[in-house]
């Protein structure tokens, strides 16, 4: 196809289902799958292509001659701009059906899996403000609507406290209010951002690395606990403590009131010293009485409530008498570790991060729970047959990898090895069905339960249990 072609309108077309990374898939009169990023299935459209692949377009509908009846009116302002909740114009119980869809798909036909039974999948109690953790970005240079730039409004205030428009690096979306995160979350942005522009604290600029405020971090716990981080470019003592003396007085439940000063080309603070201004340098989440310990740096689940689901499914799955020795392969914290250990006579839990190991024992030690042992290293090179010789042969594994699966290496230990039962918990279910599939003719797929962490986006969590044949 010439390249003055490649652009192509289709019109009148129906939008047939939903498929990975959150679009819907249409297909042109010749059968071509055109991928969409703004459609719903049931919606009849016409569509403007900007991309030809060898084996599909990429496109976008700009006409809608029919709405789906699959649809439902967004919550938020900023929904079809802003890119973080792309499926709130679709009803939540539609949500869940293509994300189980999407799942069983991927062990079908990329796993080559043959399933149970499956059991549907659980949906969240909260279809918003259900998140723990939120990340806003300062900007000098906002986002402008295509309303905003026609119209007449003074544009002087070009400052910007929100999101990362899709696929540009360098523009924020100023966010008014976000329907992620609960309160005080929107009433703490809001103010920092107003506060921030009435003393002329200076707003990050990235491509010309300029700028006093970077982002802005707001941590809840289900105890009620609140962390704030903001993050500096640059030191600038009178005016940092103007912020987050503003902060500590106009807000006086923050539990952690945290900064950093980071000089970087780019805004990650894991290299980074965080200082404690006010407060402690932590907050506590709880679940079942267990107590987790989280820092600026720590990972945990950032939908509490599900989390508690999910880990309450693993357990089940792992079937645990009292009398199993587990292994628990990319513990993170030892979140899913110190949950089972009451079940299992001792649980080992093995991750990469050497700061999740140290808090993983912390909060062990905390909970008094004696029945754990935490090590650290990179997976493919601990988990081997010494590793196995010196802290026993697992009767349960539990594995909960990255969204990139298990490397082949450790895929080959577990066979190895060859516990009785193996559960694989997976927020990337194609990956997973990759990982299933390299020990098919060991083991068999007899359980699976999708659990929606995240609704109004396509991600999903599914749990998989797996016994030798």
């Amino acid at each position: 196809m010439s390249r003055r072609n490649k652009k192509q309108v289709f019109t009148n077309i129906e939008v047939l289902d939903a498929g990975a990374k959150g679009k819907t898939i249409a297909k042109s009169p010749e059968g071509a799958v055109i991928f969409l990023p703004n459609a719903v299935p049931g919606d009849v459209v016409d569509i403007q292509t900007y991309k030809k692949r060898k084996a599909y377009y990429e496109g976008k509908a700009t006409i809608f001659h029919k709405l789906s009846d699959k649809r439902t009116t967004p919550e938020c302002e900023h929904f079809g701009v802003c890119g973080g909740c792309k499926w709130q114009d679709m009803d939540y119980k539609w949500q869940l059906h293509y994300k189980q869809k999407e799942t069983e798909n991927n062990l079908r036909r990329l796993g080559h899996i043959e399933l149970p039974e499956v059991t549907p999948i659980l949906g969240s109690a909260e279809q918003y403000f259900y998140r723990n953790k939120m990340e806003f970005s300062f900007s000098d240079s906002r986002w402008l609507t295509l309303e905003e730039i026609q119209s007449d409004v003074n544009l002087e205030d070009k400052n910007a406290l929100g999101f990362h428009i899709p696929g540009m690096w360098d523009k924020i979306l100023d966010i008014n209010k976000c329907h992620l995160q609960a309160d005080p979350s929107n009433a703490i942005r809001n103010a920092v951002r107003a506060f921030a522009v009435e003393n002329d604290l200076e707003f990050f600029n990235t491509r010309n690395q300029t700028g006093l405020l970077r982002t802005l971090m707001i941590r809840t716990a289900s105890t009620g606990e609140l962390m704030i981080l903001i993050q500096f470019f640059k030191e600038d003592k009178e005016k940092r403590e103007l912020l987050l003396n503003y902060l500590a007085e106009t807000f006086p439940k923050i539990t952690s009131l945290l900064y950093v000063v980071n000089t970087k080309a780019n805004d990650t603070i894991y290299d980074q010293e965080i200082v404690c201004f006010n407060g402690r340098d932590h907050i506590f989440e709880e679940m079942e009485g267990l107590k987790f310990k989280i820092n600026a740096k720590s990972f945990y689940q950032t939908n509490s409530d599900q989390a508690y689901e999910l880990y309450k499914l693993t357990r089940e799955f792992s079937g645990l008498t009292g009398e199993e020795l587990v292994y628990d392969l990319y513990t993170g914290t030892g979140t899913i570790a110190q949950f089972v250990a009451k079940n299992a006579k001792k649980v080992v839990g093995v991750e990469a991060v050497p700061d999740a190991i140290l808090a993983a024992k912390e909060n062990a030690k905390a909970n008094n729970i004696d029945n754990v042992d935490f090590y650290v290293g990179d997976m493919k090179n601990v988990f081997n047959a010494q590793f196995i010789k010196t802290h026993g042969h697992p009767d349960v594994i539990i594995t909960d990898p990255p969204r990139d699966g298990m490397h082949k290496d450790v895929v080959q230990m577990l066979l190895n090895v060859s516990p009785e039962k193996i559960v694989y918990v997976s927020c990337n279910s194609a990956t997973q069905a990759r990982d299933l599939a390299l020990m098919d003719a060991v083991y068999r797929v007899t359980r699976i339960q999708a659990v929606d962490m995240f609704p109004q986006t396509h991600h999903v969590e599914n749990i998989v249990l797996l016994e030798k044949r």
